[in-house]
């Protein structure tokens, strides 16, 4: 039974020997919150705050209780109140923070439970969701994680969260795969973005979050792959006054400054600014190669009203680096592995002069407007630029174990720009006994793409297992020439859609979300490259039934969802314009969140159906021929036995094959790139005592053989990583030691590129 307070006054349900709780909501700048929910969802008793913020619940019992205080627009906090007969408690202020201002559940206690267990988030259903109540599978990887593990990129980063391997492109951008699909980071705070040729640095990054299966139902074709997709939450001004300034050295030349100040502009902190910034310089463990990288992320928040803030953000990221080698292996070559080649492992075949150079920007807006009590108006703006000034690329066609054929591309200039408009409407409401959580919204996508045609050439052919000359960027020069296209090349498309979502609350522990989004995407005529326009239909249907409240539910869901395919460069210079595909995903599943969220865990199993099907064959030329079926489990577990323990742990079980093609040879063979079993897991353990904040941490990685081409002829061999740390926390300072793959174990990646041997890094973090 809800108790409302209005102007003050309130309805007594108090009974002999019960007890009551009173307080007020206010928001991070001390303004009351109207119509919050202050709810003890256990007992059925609760509240809404009145004018002036203030509640009060009577009739409780006396014991320990969880009250969940939420406002839509908000985040969540739940507090933990222990009550005595017939007391009355003053829970004093409690503040709410802004969506994406502060994210984190917070227990009101003397310490945080499970720290690597937070999954509150605004975007994964756009709109506020307890993981419980969302019939969707994803995993959070949190900065506190990534700062235990002093780790420095993206894409050790991701191989936290279950089932995911990470992948860097030979054009320099990074992706990633999951549930037998790669997909790039195309998500930034929910709005499209790209990392397709100038990979991201985690410098500005607060969490990434990986949402599993066709998602395309709320973030559109263009963000989303069949395996999911892959969010990155930046950092967000706040009213604390703090500068953070970090320092990494370590293996192959690593030297990376980091720093993060974040401050109010005002005295009523009523303008929040924070600025993060990182420079990264490292060397290959290869002979020649290197990744030299700035980030400057300035952001800025501004609370014009008790009803409207508003919010900025840019990032600016410069990259100059060398490629990987991009290997393709000829019929009779006898190679069936990368690690049956004869090159010594750190040996290459181009000099690091021919490098690459590209930039990115970044631009973000936000206007929130608090409509009515439970009515949220979210208007968001982005732009996303992504510019190639020169990409020398490396390909090897390898005819014998031994002997190379040696070619060379270079890429650039090349232009590509991406403009988002959204318009997300938020509300609760109720219809009888059945409660709504709805979302209406609408977006606009414009993508401008220029490019210059791409010069290439066949070099040589080199027996590497003698001491052959690594080639030069002045002696490459000569061999090229232009590509089948001469000048600039341009195309643009246009994106149009309108999506909805109710997630409706029929019982106390059943609910139901149902959602569906319509594009309409539209590609003007490109020269000889004949346009076209499609509108197409994406619904989502989800189930979630709460065995026990608030601990344990079932879940199930269906997703339909597709992608407009851009055309894909040949080897042999010609584009292919591709079909869209079309995907369906039906899954099922349990989580858990028991003994106080010290134990959290996920178990799932789904299948998902492609057609029009994209592989790309042992040639390496990209077809459309098929049907493609993905299938298996994910289980991730993140516990806190006890005080100082924390575990992060899971385990991915894929199986992706072609089931029809017009090669009928390759019919049940392995989708590319998909490994059938992946694990990941990592215990740390921090003293409780006098020497509490000093702990060491120890996991790895294990990812299971993967093909490269859909003929299943080269295969890329499993392995396991081991990884450990020793960290010492304190309050204004933190030192960090880590060693990386200290088996010093030989491993490729999907794209069967060799990686580094064991390495070490050291951090030292200090704050003021």
């Amino acid at each position: 039974m809800y108790i409302i307070v209005l102007g003050g006054t309130f309805s007594s349900l108090a009974q002999q020997g019960q007890s009551s709780v009173h307080g007020k909501i206010t928001d991070n700048d001390g303004l009351p919150i109207s119509y919050a929910n202050v709810y003890f969802k256990e007992l059925d008793k609760g509240a809404l705050s009145d004018g002036k913020g203030a509640f009060v619940v009577e009739g409780l019992p006396r014991g320990n209780h969880q009250l969940l205080v939420s406002h839509i627009g908000f985040g969540k906090r739940t507090v933990q109140v222990a009550l005595k007969s017939g007391e009355r408690k003053d829970l004093g202020k409690i503040v709410l923070f802004e969506n994406g201002s502060d994210l984190q559940e917070v227990i009101v206690s003397d310490r945080k439970v499970n720290r690597f267990a937070d999954k509150a988030t605004e975007y994964v259903a756009r709109m506020p969701l307890e993981n419980l109540e969302n019939p969707q599978v994803y995993s959070v990887v949190n900065k506190e994680l990534l700062q235990e593990q002093v780790l420095t990129d993206i894409d050790q980063s991701v191989r936290n969260a279950t089932g995911v391997v990470p992948v860097v492109y030979p054009s320099g951008g990074f992706a990633a795969t999951f549930r037998g699909f790669n997909i790039g980071i195309n998500s930034r705070n929910g709005m499209e973005t790209s990392t397709g040729r100038s990979s991201v640095d985690i410098g500005n990054v607060e969490r990434i979050e990986v949402l599993k299966g066709p998602s395309g139902t709320l973030f559109g074709s263009n963000v989303s792959s069949f395996g999911g997709v892959v969010n990155l939450v930046t950092k967000k001004p706040t009213e604390d006054k703090q500068t953070e300034i970090g320092y990494t050295t370590g293996s192959f030349n690593l030297h990376r400054i980091t720093a993060d100040i974040n401050t109010p502009l005002t005295r009523d902190k009523k303008t929040l600014f924070r600025l993060n910034t990182a420079l990264n310089r490292q060397k290959s463990f290869l002979d020649y190669g290197f990744n030299n990288t700035f980030l400057i992320a300035p952001s800025l928040k501004h609370i014009a009203s008790d009803r409207l803030s508003l919010t900025l953000d840019a990032e600016l990221f410069d990259a100059k680096s060398t490629r990987t080698l991009y290997s393709r292996y000829g019929t009779n070559s006898g190679i069936t592995s990368p690690e049956d080649l004869l090159i010594d492992y750190n040996k290459v075949l181009f000099h690091e002069d021919a490098n690459a150079s590209t930039s990115s920007l970044k631009l973000f807006t936000q206007a929130q407007y608090r409509l009515a009590a439970n009515w949220t108006s979210t208007t968001l703006f982005s732009y996303v630029e992504e510019d190639v000034d020169h990409s020398y690329q490396y390909y090897a066609t390898w005819l014998s174990p031994g002997l190379a054929a040696r070619n060379i591309g270079n890429w650039g200039p090349i232009y590509n720009s991406y403009t988002n408009i959204q318009e997300n409407i938020n509300g609760e409401f109720a219809t009888g006994t059945v409660r709504h959580k709805m979302l209406v919204g609408a977006s606009l996508r414009f993508m401008d793409a220029r490019s210059e045609a791409a010069t290439s050439g066949f070099i040589d052919t080199v027996d590497v297992t003698t001491d052959f000359r690594v080639l030069r960027k002045q002696e490459l020069d000569p061999y090229m020439v232009a590509g089948n296209w001469p000048g600039w090349h341009r195309a643009n498309d246009n994106t149009y859609s309108v999506y909805v979502s109710d997630v409706l609350e029929l019982t106390d522990r059943l609910s139901t979300m149902l959602s569906l989004r319509l594009d309409h995407f539209s590609r003007p005529d490109n020269g000889a490259v004949e346009g076209y326009e499609q509108t197409s239909l994406a619904p989502k249907l989800g189930l979630v039934y709460q065995l026990v409240k608030e601990q344990v539910s079932v879940f199930g869901n269906y997703m339909n969802g597709f992608q407009n395919q851009a055309p894909a460069n040949q080897p042999d210079g010609a584009l292919l314009v591709l079909d869209p595909l079309y995907a369906e995903q039906a899954e099922g599943g349990v989580k858990a969140e028991v003994f106080d969220k010290r134990l959290t865990a996920t178990i799932s199993y789904y299948h998902i159906a492609i057609d029009n099907a994209v592989r790309t064959n042992a040639d390496g030329f990209v077809e459309q021929d098929g049907r493609q079926v993905s299938k298996g489990g994910d289980f991730e577990v993140v516990a806190n036995p006890i005080a100082g323990l924390n575990i992060v742990g899971g385990y991915a079980f894929n199986d992706n094959r072609i089931v029809k093609a017009s090669d009928e040879d390759i019919e049940g063979n392995k989708a590319v790139g998909a490994p059938e079993n992946v694990a990941n897991l990592w215990l740390s353990y921090a003293l409780q005592g006098k020497l509490k904040g000093l702990g060491i941490g120890v996991g790895g990685n294990y990812v299971d053989e993967n093909y490269l081409f859909s003929d299943n002829v080269v295969a890329v061999p499993s392995y396991t990583l081991l990884n450990a740390s020793i960290f010492f926390e304190q309050p204004s300072w933190r030192l960090g030691l880590k060693g990386n793959n200290l088996a010093n174990e030989k491993y490729w990646s999907s794209y069967g590129v060799a990686q580094a041997p064991a390495n070490f890094a050291a951090n030292l973090t200090v704050r003021f």
